[in-house]
């Protein structure tokens, strides 16, 4: 449990999802009814008994307003449950006039979205804390038009889940994407993108594509210039690339080297071909990275140093939104990776998921952590 005068938040694990919110409720303790929203994360465990962990925890914490979702893993103050029945809260002290809840957002409804709501038209950007459904395809336009449409700043993540993937917007929805709009203005925070991998050459240009393969990159074979950068040891034997090296596909007008990354698929040794999971463009630039622990470990240093300068002062609370493939998957045991944003940032109060893809600003990334900072 963590608590502070300001933001609270309270974690626990348990078969039982009753006692584990029982647990987590008495963790957080007495609420005055300054506290209108919550954010609540469970492991896929809980999936099904995402409404009723809710409705308890509205009785039992006076708690009105919930947002939240599944994910395979939650985190908490430098501790994480991954694969096993456990829940993350984080409870915010906000004025109902500073935030909105919507749901089940698709593109014909976006453009009411935040309609009724005032402090949208002031020119501050508000925070857009987002659930989405990782089984819609349309997912990626969709956040990109919420962030037009809205003027927002986006975080958040993709439901992860080995059956349900319910998002909590004040009631279950299944679909689309759902969340909470907060003024940034009545609200101050800060945000920050850390990436898993890190670039082990120079930026390519593609001259020769075809949907999602890359025939030529720089005039040559693909291939070719794929194996002069990964290293000999490597190129002897690509197989041992599968979830090591990615390409990474730059993101254009970033003035902080951000990039998307995206899964080798295939290789084809005899027309010097690679095939990767996204359409290619001639013109396109393009990258090979490596992801392994340290490189992970150096970058969310980075970004949490970057983001303690820019606090300057006391953080109130936090949410953390990071990638299935995260975790003890790439940092190890002992919840390690939560470990060093406490590390970096000290004892806050904070709460998140493990998800099936991360969404920051107006785009939807993999491999990456998002954290977002109440100051």
């Amino acid at each position: 449990m963590t608590t502070s005068n300001s933001f609270r938040a309270a974690h626990a694990s348990n078969p039982d999802w009753a006692v584990a919110a029982e647990h987590v409720a008495a963790g957080l303790g007495d609420l005055d009814d300054t506290y209108r929203l919550g954010f609540l994360y469970v492991s896929d465990s809980f999936a099904a008994s995402l409404e009723e962990i809710a409705a308890f925890l509205r009785q039992k914490t006076g708690v009105t307003h919930w947002v939240g979702t599944v994910g395979l893993g939650v985190c908490g103050a430098a501790f994480e449950y991954f694969d096993t029945p456990a829940m993350s809260v984080l409870v915010a002290p906000l004025a109902e006039s500073t935030f909105r809840i919507f749901r089940d957002a698709q593109s014909e409804t976006l453009s009411g979205i935040g309609q009724d709501v005032a402090w949208l038209s002031e020119g501050k950007s508000p925070l857009a804390v987002v659930h989405g459904d990782p089984t819609d395809e349309m997912l990626p336009q969709l956040i990109e038009a919420l962030a037009e449409a809205t003027g927002g700043f986006l975080v958040g993540g993709l439901s992860a889940s080995r059956g349900s993937h319910a998002q909590l917007a004040g009631e279950i929805v299944d679909s689309g994407l759902s969340g909470v709009l907060i003024s940034s203005a009545a609200n101050p925070l800060i945000t920050g993108l850390t990436q898993g991998c890190s670039p082990i050459g120079p930026t390519h240009v593609a001259t020769e594509t075809e949907h999602n393969v890359i025939v030529t990159l720089d005039g040559k074979p693909a291939l070719d210039v794929f194996r002069d950068e990964i290293g000999e040891e490597l190129a002897q034997d690509l197989r041992q690339c599968a979830g090591l090296i990615f390409v990474a596909l730059p993101v254009e007008g970033s003035d902080t080297g951000d990039y998307l990354l995206r899964n080798l698929i295939g290789i084809d040794p005899e027309s010097g071909a690679v095939a990767i999971g996204e359409h290619v463009e001639i013109g396109q630039s393009i990258m090979f990275c490596r992801r392994d622990q340290a490189s992970a470990e150096e970058d969310l240093r980075r970004m949490t140093r970057k983001l303690k300068q820019r606090a300057d002062g006391e953080i109130k609370g936090g949410l953390y939104f990071s990638c299935v493939a995260r975790g003890p998957n790439q940092f190890g045991p002992d919840s390690r990776e939560l470990g060093i944003i406490a590390e970096e940032l000290g004892a806050f109060p904070l709460a998140g998921f493990f998800a099936n893809g991360e969404i920051s600003h107006n785009r939807l990334y993999g491999y990456t952590g998002v954290l977002t900072l109440f100051l």
